[in-house]
């Protein structure tokens, strides 16, 4: 696996030269975190504001320092002879990892089902693992169905993974049989293992579909959870972030007092109903 960053880049022409190299490279790195924030920090920076008013000077400094890295200045060069559609291409593969580097996994397949599992959570802090069943009960039919039409092409391609590396793994224990045919038994191992090497990224690729998916029906699917929860949504995201949290603790964990904070996020009947 690349150790690249477990964030996608940003628009590519918004951000200095020097900055994709710099990320790509540190965050392999230990001992650069602060230096990492930094870049990613001006990479942020709206390119208007960027144009009106520069690098602050130290983001200069630190940015100054992270090319000064050996390993960041040879990504730096490669990243500077880069097309517009590489660079678009590498950030399609950056954004198959997690947003949050603490969730990185140590396989691309793990990482792309990663990125979309802690969307929710990231965007608006809404567990998606701990309320799927509610999330996807009450969400409209299309988006359900589209979650599952789009997680059936992954499980396709991790089946035809794990069949053909059964039977590669079934065609070298017979290569130890008396009456084996090793020329048969050995061009299928071979075969089957290229396969399984293609599988797996189209299982990876397929994921893409299936994060889509997820992404929209945590976007639209947030309000009929939260009214079917009894729930008003925030018209502040901080509040509605802060909400998901305290529904998320609510259902995870042991009932505690400080669960009567949702108290003020629960929709409250009309007086005459009362």
């Amino acid at each position: 696996m690349r150790e690249l960053s477990a964030r996608a880049l940003p628009d590519v022409e918004s951000m200095p030269d020097d900055v994709p190299a710099a990320m790509e490279a540190a965050r392999a790195s230990a001992g650069l975190a602060h230096l990492v924030q930094a870049a990613t920090a001006i990479v942020d920076q709206p390119r208007c504001q960027r144009a009106e008013h520069g690098i602050p000077t130290l983001a200069q400094a630190d940015l100054g320092r992270l090319t000064q890295q050996p390993r960041i200045a040879t990504a730096l060069r490669r990243d500077r002879r880069r097309t517009a559609a590489q660079r678009a291409l590498l950030r399609e593969q950056l954004a198959r990892y997690p947003v949050d580097d603490a969730q990185v996994a140590p396989t691309r397949l793990g990482n792309a089902i990663r990125r979309f599992e802690e969307y929710g959570y990231d965007r608006f802090r809404l567990d998606t693992q701990v309320l799927w069943n509610e999330l996807t009960g009450t969400c409209p039919e299309p988006l359900r169905r589209q979650v599952d039409l789009a997680r059936a092409s992954v499980d396709f391609f991790v089946a035809l993974l794990a069949g053909h590396t059964v039977v590669a793994s079934a065609a070298v224990a017979a290569l130890a049989s008396s009456d084996a045919r090793p020329a048969t038994l050995t061009v299928t191992a071979a075969i089957l293992a290229c396969l399984t090497i293609v599988w797996y990224r189209c299982a990876v690729t397929a994921t893409d579909e299936w994060a889509a998916a997820v992404r929209g029906l945590v976007n639209t699917g947030r309000k009929p959870l939260a009214e079917n929860l009894g729930l008003v949504l925030p018209a502040n995201i901080a509040d509605e972030r802060v909400m998901w949290a305290l529904v998320g603790k609510l259902s995870r964990l042991p009932y505690d007092e400080k669960a009567g904070a949702l108290n003020r996020y629960r929709y409250s009947p009309p007086s005459g109903n009362q």
